[in-house]
């Protein structure tokens, strides 16, 4: 049986985890609150309306794709495609080729910070494994300008960093939303985990402080996942309402 991803791939592992994938899209919240193109997710009124609905929706897709047979995450990402391609003909324009691109780019790179962060340090050959994945995502859409390899892609995420960002009235206006629907702790809570994850960058350019209190935190939470009880803490911190979606995230390896 032909998988999209190897069953013994590091992305799988990556993505397997509920704590890896939860640290991942609290990177990607970050930057995509400062993206020139977040207007487009502003455009449909999901993200704005509900942020935590909207990432795990996202989730699900990306899961969706990088566990399933091949003929299926094809199908998937078709789906995404046309799904983006029915927002352009109501709004009446194109979300522009980079945009797309710092999406990728962005899963690649919080990828491997978050399992970094959270496991060890990545070998060049998973690194390339983890670019790989995503760049046949991207391949599957038809999004042009992809590099081939992630020695390539290295230089293209540090200009994409430099040009694709602001800070505008939408970034404030996410961060906002995300304290509404997080709650003053969980806000907190995130901005730390953001503080630890996020290129130099977007760190500047976001109100998320200079030091963040959770390596030690961290530390412990580390012994408590070898000891099998970091379910007490993910119980602790996690929204209600979405807890049985997070704990769904973890898979047997």
């Amino acid at each position: 049986m032909k998988y999209f991803v190897d069953e013994h791939s590091i992305v799988r592992k990556i993505w397997g985890k509920a704590d890896t994938v939860l640290f991942i899209f609290a990177g990607a919240s970050a930057e995509f609150a400062l993206n020139k193109a977040v207007d487009w997710l502003y455009f449909t009124g999901r993200l704005p309306a509900d942020p935590l609905g909207r990432l795990f929706s996202t989730v699900e897709y990306a899961r969706l794709i990088l566990f399933s047979k091949h003929d299926d995450a094809l199908a998937a990402i078709d789906k995404i495609t046309a799904i983006h391609q029915g927002v352009e003909q109501v709004r009446g324009a194109k979300i522009p080729d980079w945009a797309y691109r710092d999406v990728l780019f962005m899963l690649i790179d919080y990828s491997i910070r978050s399992f970094e962060l959270l496991e060890r340090k990545l070998t060049a050959a998973e690194k390339q494994e983890i670019f790989d994945t995503f760049y046949k995502v991207g391949s599957r859409m038809g999004i042009s300008g992809l590099p081939l390899t992630y020695t390539a892609w290295k230089p293209m995420r540090k200009k994409h960093l430099k040009d694709d960002l602001i800070k505008s009235t939408y970034s404030v206006d996410l961060y906002t939303k995300y304290k509404q629907h997080l709650g003053n702790l969980r806000y907190l809570l995130l901005k730390q985990v953001q503080m630890l994850l996020v290129p130099t960058p977007i760190k500047e350019m976001l109100p998320l402080g200079k030091t963040s209190l959770l390596r030690p935190v961290l530390w412990a939470y580390k012994v408590a996942r070898s000891v099998k009880i970091d379910w007490l803490l993910k119980e602790a911190i996690l929204p209600t309402q979405y807890k049985a979606q997070i704990r769904g995230l973890d898979q047997s390896f």
